[in-house]
């Protein structure tokens, strides 16, 4: 019992010191600096550590790496691997951590608080830091913290999986409840698409023009009426599409030449979720051929589109499955099975050949100014955390 408490405690400092840490997608670096140093005078050995050059890539480049710590078993066992990405959303730049209760919150209400995902971050420190200074016997256990998560799971979709150790099943922490084991996500399909009409004077000669908006909103109120947009339901399947961008025109008096209109589409379904965009894509067509000007000029449209994230569902026998179950119960908790809509690390590293399931830390209201950490949740994540990578199934 007193080691534990001293493994909490250990574990509420951390994670109040790494919400303060500045590092939204792209500029983790400070982040990584402080996370490498805890561990190097923890006692991990320089070839246990290494960073990826997966922050190089021209799409999305940034300060650093994904950082791993490898280590090798002193339990017989199949190597583990516990994951979490540190990047934070924008609203929490300059997050100052305060202690209310049994939560930590803002001290700024105007920002948020970043325990999304700095208390992921913090689990896997924690139980890092405990086997290197207390030499606990472990099995073979890979520690990952990602970047850029927030912008597309990009450290887990491009990361370079042969420094990770082949390991068997991953854990993921990430936010809600440590007892909501989420074992399937939907996958996320981002389009923008560029409405191209024709401008001209809105008061002296209006028929001349092609007016990109009105072929933007023919679209949209074609998606809408029709059933492809916001929650979609066709027979058996489900999905949901979102236009969340529309972006053009200059002045009230001149007929819009351009507009940009950002979509996304959602289904745990890949061939559903491709019904989904060629509805989007045809719905831009045909409206771009019934916009015409007095000379019959029509607007066009040019759609670039691209994977997010796959969907994942983990088989229900799955060996990462039971062991997360038995380590929430183990650790007091009632372990309950979740099925997300939104995207994680753990579906590319599934998609990749890692099947991981993903734990709460007690965050609540995450992305918002209301955004708070319950620190009896985050506890018993620590707890689960230490629990799956030192004890051998």
């Amino acid at each position: 019992m007193k080691n534990e408490n001293a493994f909490l405690k250990g574990a509420e400092s951390l994670v109040l010191k790494l919400m303060a840490i500045p590092g939204v997608s792209t500029r983790e670096g400070k982040v990584m600096e402080f996370i490498s140093e805890q561990l190097r005078k923890a006692g991990a050995a320089k070839t246990a550590l290494q960073f990826d050059a997966v922050h190089r890539r021209e799409e999305a480049a940034g300060e650093v790496g994904n950082l791993v710590l490898r280590l090798p078993g002193t339990l017989p066992g199949k190597r583990r691997l516990l994951m979490a990405h540190v990047d934070t959303v924008p609203i929490c730049e300059g997050a100052r951590p305060v202690r209310r209760g049994r939560y930590v919150a803002p001290a700024d209400k105007n920002t948020g608080l970043g325990a999304d995902n700095r208390a992921g971050a913090a689990v896997l420190l924690s139980t890092a830091l405990e086997i290197l200074r207390r030499k606990l016997p472990h099995p073979p256990v890979t520690f990952f913290w990602t970047v850029q998560e927030e912008i597309g799971m990009c450290g887990a979709r491009y990361g370079r999986l042969s420094l990770l150790g082949k390991p068997s099943m991953g854990f993921n922490f990430d936010g809600s409840s440590p007892t909501k084991l989420t074992i399937a996500a939907t996958g996320g399909y981002r389009m923008d698409i560029r409405v191209v009409g024709r401008a001209s004077h809105a008061g002296i000669a209006p028929e001349l023009g092609v007016s990109a908006i009105a072929v933007a909103s023919l679209a949209v109120a074609q998606l809408h009426r029709e059933g492809w947009h916001g929650r979609i339901v066709k027979g058996k399947h489900a999905g949901t599409s979102n236009v969340g961008v529309i972006r053009g025109g200059q002045a009230t008096n001149v007929v819009a030449e351009e507009t940009l209109v950002r979509v996304e589409a959602r289904s745990h379904d890949p061939a559903f979720r491709r019904r989904i965009i060629r509805a989007i894509e045809q719905a831009f067509i045909k409206a771009a051929r019934e916009v015409r000007s007095a000379e019959g000029v029509r607007g066009e449209v040019q759609i670039d589109g691209q994977l997010d994230y796959e969907s994942f569902r983990l088989a229900d026998d799955e060996p990462c499955v039971s062991v997360a179950e038995k380590a929430v119960r183990d650790c007091g908790g009632k372990p309950v099975r979740n099925v997300g809509n939104g995207g994680l690390d753990a579906n590319w590293m599934t998609v990749r050949g890692i099947p991981t399931v993903t734990f709460g830390c007690g965050q609540e209201n995450v992305h918002t100014t209301s955004e708070r950490l319950d620190l009896e949740e985050f506890r018993r994540a620590c707890r689960i955390g230490l629990r799956l990578a030192t004890v051998a199934e």
